[in-house]
């Protein structure tokens, strides 16, 4: 009968505790100090034919490349560490659902039976006392803390935002393995075409060394020239083997990319992959935001700002309503008779009254580690601004570049083919045909460089924009 009075104010009381507010800080996003627009987006005059292109997550299928469709699929499905990226996602998200319910009741069942022999030495035995006393009891009990002070509400917020960092994590790892397995496809591409170019110098240094032995073995010209064209095409052989060493690194690394130990890759061309489109003129600042790693960093310091108000919560008392039902008796045949059952209710208060300064100590340290997640916010939005900036020069400057050493290809092809006329007439050593031969071989090789260096700055415009861009609603 005691416990009736407690038990008709308890609903009284749990409206009035539970209306309190959590205590701690509310998370309000801090403003965006960057410049609105990217200056070094390409002019309106160098856009392609669409004004307003778009991309979509799978930006790699604008290089218009089956092959490495299948390279990028293959690693989100099987690379190691976006597989432990997805794994430590599904530890925070077990986490959260812990902290989620701690807002709930805790009920769990309970039995117990025991026998206790009593000392004959004691105060409280008497010649009637039973000798053997034995108990048995089931039934279920609760226990739940009214978050008066908001800290499970706080935890849980906590628990929620980690969970969001820790998918944006993946989604960061994603974005940087694809990246990565176009990048050294490009790479392989480029290796593939540098090495059809050595294939064609060979071809003409070993016409050059047939031309150069037969006019040795006339006597028209000395046994020099022949030892300098054996020479050249020694380099080239040199340079072959180079080349193929290259490729296999880079096919080397894709396997590893896409955890197929054996891959394979036919050979390709770089020449032959198209350019993607151009991001439009004025690309908004903004998009960054989209990133996976500015999300990430966002969603810790939303954690991080939730837990200060988790170490406050320590400064306030503690209410736990707990309770239990059940049945008591001698005899396990008795104990869900009649007149066996009990029942117990109460609400407990746990207050702090002086801890040397412990709890001001955790809100100090929480506090600080907020203030550290707030610089590694700005810190990541700072250098996703440069990134982006820094692939939209290269991409521009490549360009420039590619067209420069287009022109340069086409005059040393055409000094090359005037040079060996010159020769097979007899107006020029051959020294001035190794040289052209050389010439033309290297500005082959740095156009295809330049290329390889153009496509892979589109690839850091991607990685950097978090995937893409979409058009403006102007």
């Amino acid at each position: 009968m005691m416990f009736r009075p407690v038990f008709r104010l308890t609903p009284l009381a749990l409206a009035v505790l539970l209306s309190g507010c959590a205590v701690g800080p509310d998370y309000l996003r801090p403003a965006n100090w960057l410049p609105a627009a990217f200056k070094e987006a390409p002019s309106a005059v160098a856009q392609t034919k669409d004004e307003n292109p778009t991309v979509d997550s799978r930006w790699w299928a604008l290089f218009n490349d089956t092959t490495l469709n299948q390279l990028v699929d293959q690693a989100l499905q099987g690379n190691a560490d976006l597989r432990s990226a997805v794994a430590r996602v599904e530890q925070a998200d077990a986490a959260a659902r812990e902290a989620g319910a701690a807002l709930l009741p805790a009920i769990n069942a309970q039995g117990a039976g025991s026998n206790t022999h009593l000392s004959e030495k004691t105060a409280t035995w008497s010649a009637a006392s039973p000798e053997v006393l034995r108990a048995r009891s089931a039934g279920l009990s609760l226990s739940y803390e009214l978050d008066v002070w908001g800290r499970v509400r706080r935890s849980n917020e906590a628990a929620r935002a980690s969970l969001l960092a820790s998918r944006y994590g993946r989604d960061s790892v994603r974005l940087s393995v694809a990246g990565l397995v176009a990048s050294n496809y490009l790479t392989l591409r480029a290796a593939d075409a540098q090495l059809a170019v050595t294939e064609e110098s060979l071809k003409s240094r070993e016409e050059s060394a047939r031309l150069v032995k037969a006019r040795v073995d006339a006597g028209y010209v000395s046994p020099l020239d022949q030892y300098q064209a054996d020479g050249a095409l020694a380099t080239l052989k040199a340079q072959q083997a180079d080349l193929r060493r290259a490729r296999a690194l880079a096919e080397h690394q894709l396997a590893l990319l896409t955890g197929k130990p054996d891959l394979a890759i036919a050979a390709g061309d770089l020449r032959q992959l198209p350019l993607p489109p151009l991001p439009p003129a004025g690309l908004p600042a903004q998009l960054i935001e989209a990133r996976p790693d500015v999300r990430q960093a966002e969603q810790q310091l939303v954690a991080a700002n939730a837990n200060i108000g988790v170490a406050k919560a320590g400064y306030y008392p503690t209410f736990s309503l707990t309770g239990s039902i059940g049945s008591e008796s001698k005899a396990l045949s008795d104990l869900f008779s009649g007149g066996a059952g009990t029942w117990a209710g109460g609400l407990s208060l746990l207050m702090p009254i002086f801890d040397f300064g412990k709890t001001t100590a955790r809100v100090d340290q929480a506090k600080a580690l907020n203030e550290q997640s707030l610089i590694a916010w700005q810190k990541t939005l700072e250098t996703a601004y440069k990134e982006v900036r820094d692939a939209l020069v290269t991409l521009r400057e490549n360009g420039e570049a590619e067209s420069a050493q287009n022109e340069r290809v086409d005059n040393a092809r055409k000094a090359e083919a005037l040079a060996k006329l010159r020769y097979e007439a007899g107006y020029a050593g051959f020294l001035d045909v190794l040289e052209a031969q050389r010439s033309a071989n290297d500005a082959l090789l740095a156009m295809i460089s330049t290329r390889q260096a153009r496509l892979n700055a589109a690839v850091d415009l991607f990685k950097a924009l978090g995937g893409g861009w979409q058009p403006s609603e102007s």
